[in-house]
């Protein structure tokens, strides 16, 4: 006997199918829209060494991974690290831009400097965190931790620019919804968030990726310029 569909049924199915069409459909309409200007917020310009160069002061984290050689600050793991690891600032911010000099001294793993989020406790760690990630080196890209994970940035310009085991030059400029990068002296991004929504003030996090092998990396120079007066990178050549 051939088994058949009731009308009715049939109906319910080929209206869950459109229902499901629809909801794809405006989901990719939504991504292919373009990014919505959000203009750069007000507040105090300030320049800020947010680094002594002699200790973690105004900084938070698992200073078990965290330390202080050479006037550097050094995130290393010898154990595996099962959650990425962040070294957080007290402070929060929003608008602002970042100097810092940035080296992947072992491993091939990247690391990055996180912003515009929140310390993720729910995840099992309570120094990991939620937000946007400018990565380095071993990728070069952009990511939303835990939200939309790998973002549409080409990371082929700062690969070209960038350093696997040296020294490099990171400047991130971050106004409204619009994220710029250079990479020593290269400007290599150029983005704006879709969903300003998901946008926070925040610590300025940097990343000790949860790894199953040793890493080491090293921060140092780490100066932030709350509220920029220059709407502009400033160390582009």
């Amino acid at each position: 006997m051939c088994s058949s569909i009731r009308p009715r049924a049939l109906l319910t199915t080929l209206a869950l199918a459109l229902a499901n069409l629809g909801a794809i459909s405006a989901a990719m309409a939504q991504a292919k829209a373009p990014a919505p200007d959000v203009p750069p917020r007000s507040g105090p310009n300030e320049k800020i060494r947010l680094f002594d160069g002699k200790t973690l002061n105004g900084w938070a984290g698992h200073f078990k991974h965290w330390s202080v050689d050479n006037g550097e600050i050094v995130g290393k793991n010898t154990d595996p690290v099962p959650v990425s690891t962040y070294l957080l600032t007290e402070k929060n911010y929003t608008d602002f831009r970042l100097t810092a000099k940035v080296k992947l001294v072992e491993s091939e793993m990247h690391s990055g400097i996180a912003f515009w989020g929140r310390v993720a406790t729910e995840q099992g760690d309570p120094a990991t965190y939620a937000g946007h990630l400018v990565m380095f080196p071993s990728g070069w890209a952009m990511y939303d931790l835990y939200g939309r994970a790998s973002l549409p940035v080409d990371s082929a310009p700062a690969k070209k620019a960038g350093k696997q085991h040296d020294w490099n030059d990171l400047e991130i400029l971050a106004q409204g919804n619009r994220v710029r990068v250079a990479v020593n002296g290269i400007p290599v991004v150029d983005w704006r968030d879709p969903e300003p929504n998901r946008i926070k003030a925040g610590p300025i996090a940097l990343q000790l990726h949860s790894n199953k092998v040793p890493q080491e990396v090293r921060f140092k120079d780490l100066v932030i310029e709350t509220f920029p007066k220059e709407d502009r990178l400033l160390t582009v050549k």
